[in-house]
């Protein structure tokens, strides 16, 4: 829990440094928990699937003949 004093001396900040004090916390929570560090997501993108459209105008034509 969070004590008066330390919620009371973060008010009391001003916004620069408000802000230093949530990339602290951020970095230091990064950290403790290896999140995004050194991790690569893939990312798809339709224009490398020239199919895709076909795919999805198949899907939507069979999903519309199910709802008739």
């Amino acid at each position: 829990m969070i004590s008066e004093h330390l919620i009371e001396e973060l008010r009391q900040l001003n916004r620069v440094e408000k802000l230093r004090v949530i990339q602290m916390l951020v970095n230091q929570i990064t950290e403790e928990e290896a999140i995004l560090t050194n991790t690569e997501y893939e990312v798809w993108s339709p224009y490398d699937a020239p199919g895709a459209a076909t795919i999805l105008t198949e899907m939507l034509e069979e999903a519309r003949r199910q709802h008739e």
